[in-house]
């Protein structure tokens, strides 16, 4: 076992398994990453979350989504995606309408104030993965993937339910 994560927090016990150790440093790593992702993006003033629904957003032009196919594109799942996409909408980023056929469903589609957002930001955004994760190599980066892919398959659930709230988005 390496002492590594021992000492980043400060923990005297050995680790209960090495499955507890490499699980707390897939934890610990992830948290890491997404604070570094936080600084250097928060002059933006978005989060990576609302980040994350625009690039899926503009990914779904012209039609949009559903609040539900959001949540279920979403990299880090949101116990509350009809909040996020309200906040969204007061900041113009988003724009939704009711489905013509079924009223009960609402279409989210990022708006032109977001995509000249992402304009602004996705040169940005781009230097990050090389910046934290450059250091390692082709071969390496390969591995990893493969093993933190590995690492999710007996994760039943991997997106938590996303709760839209039927005023807002479909159920």
């Amino acid at each position: 076992m390496s002492a590594a994560l021992k000492q980043e927090i400060a923990q005297q016990r050995p680790f209960a398994s090495v499955e507890e150790e490499a699980l707390l440093n897939v934890m610990r790593t992830s948290d890491c990453l997404q604070r570094a992702f936080v600084r250097r993006t928060r002059h933006w003033g978005i989060t990576p979350t609302q980040y994350n629904v625009l690039r899926i957003l503009r990914g779904a032009q012209p039609q949009g989504l559903t609040c539900s196919e959001v949540g279920e594109r979403m990299i880090t799942a949101v116990p509350d995606i009809t909040r996020l996409l309200a906040r969204m909408k007061a900041q113009k980023f988003i724009r939704q309408q009711r489905d013509k056929k079924d009223r009960r469903v609402v279409w989210t589609q990022i708006s032109a104030t977001g995509l000249e957002l992402l304009s602004k930001v996705d040169p940005e955004i781009t230097q990050i993965p090389g910046e934290l994760l450059g250091h390692l190599d082709r071969k390496e980066l390969d591995e990893f993937i493969r093993l933190l892919e590995l690492a999710r398959k007996n994760c039943i659930d991997t997106q938590t339910p996303v709760s839209c709230d039927g005023d807002i988005c479909e159920t």
